[in-house]
């Protein structure tokens, strides 16, 4: 992504057509080196025959797969090649374990090194297919350590994960693109930040007259959302959705620096011993409901009862079914309303004489005079404020980073308690409907919106071919932070080749995720902007670590792991794709390389057919 940026968000890859393809004739180290015995009897010939392995993916990384593909054949791989059409048919693909390796993506959409590996390989984790304890160590021991401390962790992690395990081989990290038409947005409102998603509320038209009158129209390749639950979806058809439709304590800027810039807090502190943190919040975000598919403002303020309901349940596993980030939240212990203006005064900021108070109030139009249980009576003009304390189970600088996420965006307590009336442990996909669910936005017989949000814009409905979404008249009117344009469109358009096509037609106004393939396409057009800056994104291979032989044999998963030459996959994308060695590759420099070696592959794999 998510998110994934495709926030980013896991996206691994499968294939629905199968090719079985003939390796090369592996010749073995023994059969090399057989001498015949004293008795003149030729020693026995090891097992030459080149092994069957199964490589899913999605049809979007056809050419990765085909690149791998070639790769491991060449190295003594019968290679069958899996090609699913989307992500969904993937995920069941892989869920049912029909894999030996899955071609999978990762984009750290926090800006944070624990983002890049706690869901993914830690054991539990959302995402992860991994039960290993020495890996689950050092997963937890980098993230209470500081940037000078965690990167000889990080190398050690990465020392197992890829090189002495062999769970993943890297591919590669990429640059984050998009294109968009000159001619109709304004140049300046449209931002490419390294690991937040598009910001919706800064677009805008050259031409103000069309803010009310026409959309802004962009694209996806997935009409099927996930949720619009912020916590029950972490994937490429919604990350960038539900950044734009909940607002967060805490936004990161280009360069993935904190801030408080356009998000729910005037002001976030750190206390002394690094484990308590504060924030003030604004007063002037209500949540957007639809009426008649249009977006009205619900009268209910936006506020610490929320935010507090919202943080609680995205820590807790068993909050709802099908949760797909409580791993992010994990180290949440405690979050609660501050009632009492003196413990303000009390508690000094995190290396500092001065108090949390003091802190909190800077660049405050008015200082705070009282704290207020209710959220309605707020008053920032009159100095009343909603202060949220939030503590961690440790000290974990990284939490703040966690609440950038998307999924930590701010629902209305009060609307997801009115939905989810269902037994979380007793619930039934065909009969219960969850907060969220996107047949309750689909046009048809179940259209029935309820959704309540509290970021810039509202999903009105959706069908096939597009979704809707509204501005929130009570998001922030007034300030520089409200929303431009009423309408956005997102059209779902199956390929980034037809995409590309429907920007240079006017179809559509943004393409996000323009390939590296395309860049001069885009330099071609006039009236077509390219922006592109180095992303969180890594490509690579994961290993079935449930079933199949490359589950039990590291001497199976080496052989592939070597087999990998990365300069190919650079020289195909013209240099526009980086090396990596994991997912953390564009946040720690390790110093760790994965080099491509024939022979050792060769070797491994000669091994694994001895031992079979």
């Amino acid at each position: 992504m998510s998110t994934p940026s495709k926030a980013k968000i896991i996206i691994p890859i499968i294939l629905s057509f199968g090719l079985l393809l003939s390796g090369c004739k592996l010749t073995t180290k023994n059969e090399a080196t057989a001498n015949p015995s004293n008795t003149g009897t030729p020693a026995p010939a090891a097992n030459t025959a080149p092994v069957n392995i199964e490589l899913l993916g999605m049809s979007s990384n056809e050419t990765d797969l085909n690149i791998v593909r070639d790769q491991l054949t060449k190295n003594g791989f019968n290679v069958k090649v899996n090609i699913q059409p989307d992500y969904g048919t993937f995920k069941a693909q892989q869920d049912a374990g029909n894999f030996d390796i899955a071609l999978s993506s990762w984009t750290t959409v926090t800006g944070n090194p624990d983002y890049a590996v706690r869901s993914l390989f830690k054991t539990g984790g959302d995402y992860s297919i991994l039960a290993d304890a020495e890996i689950d160590k050092l997963i937890d021991q980098a993230s209470t350590q500081t940037q000078e401390q965690f990167t000889e962790t990080y190398k050690s992690f990465e020392q197992q994960l890829v090189f002495d395990k062999a769970y993943i081989a890297p591919l590669y990290s990429s640059l984050k693109a998009q294109a968009f038409n000159q001619d109709v947005l304004k140049k300046e409102s449209v931002r490419l930040s390294k690991s937040r998603s598009l910001p919706w509320e800064e677009l805008d038209f050259n031409d103000p007259a069309k803010r009310t009158k026409e959309p802004i129209i962009l694209q996806s390749t997935q009409p099927s959302l996930t949720s619009l639950d912020p916590i029950k979806g972490n994937d490429g058809s919604i990350n960038i959705i539900n950044t734009n439709m909940y607002v967060r304590l805490l936004n990161l800027t280009d360069d993935d620096k904190l801030t408080p810039e356009g998000s729910l807090s005037h002001n976030f502190v750190i206390a002394n011993g690094n484990s308590e943190y504060y924030f003030v919040l604004r007063d002037d975000i209500h949540f957007a409901q639809i009426k008649d598919k249009l977006a009205v403002d619900s009268g209910e303020r936006v506020g610490a009862e929320d935010v507090i309901f919202s943080l609680n349940r995205a820590k807790n596993k068993n909050s709802v079914p099908n949760h797909r980030t409580f791993t992010l939240h994990e180290h949440i212990k405690n979050v609660e309303l501050v009632t009492d203006p003196a413990v303000l005064e009390s508690v000094k900021l995190s290396g500092s004489s001065d108090s949390v108070k003091s802190g909190l109030e800077k660049g405050l139009a008015n200082k705070i005079s009282s704290l207020v249980t209710d959220k309605a009576q707020a008053n920032n003009k009159e100095g009343k404020y909603q202060v949220v304390k939030l503590t961690t189970t440790e000290p974990f600088p990284q939490v703040l980073n966690y609440l950038a996420h998307q999924s930590a965006g701010i629902v209305s307590k009060k609307k997801v308690e009115s939905i989810n009336t269902y037994d979380v442990a007793k619930y039934d996909v065909n009969k219960d409907i969850s907060y969220g669910d996107q047949s309750t936005v689909t046009e048809g017989a179940k259209y029935s919106n309820a959704l309540a949000t509290s970021g810039p814009y509202i999903l009105a409905y959706k069908n096939d071919y597009e979704a809707v979404f509204y501005k929130n008249p009570g998001y922030m009117p007034g300030t520089k932070y409200e929303p431009k344009v009423n309408s956005i469109k997102i059209r779902f358009i199956k390929d980034a080749e037809s995409s590309l096509s429907a920007l240079r037609s006017g179809e559509i106004h943004l393409f996000y995720g323009v390939s590296e393939t395309k860049f001069d396409v885009v330099k071609a057009e006039s009236k077509l902007s390219l922006q592109t800056i180095p992303s969180n994104a890594v490509s690579y291979l994961l290993f079935n670590t449930k079933n199949r032989d490359v589950a039990k044999s590291a001497d199976l998963r080496k052989a592939v792991l070597y087999s990998i030459n990365q300069d190919e996959f650079l020289a195909y994308y013209k240099n526009n794709k980086f090396k990596a060695v994991s997912t953390l590759s564009p946040l720690v420099k390790t110093g760790l390389e994965l080099k491509a070696d024939p022979a050792k592959a060769k070797e491994f794999l000669a091994k694994y057919n001895a031992a079979k």
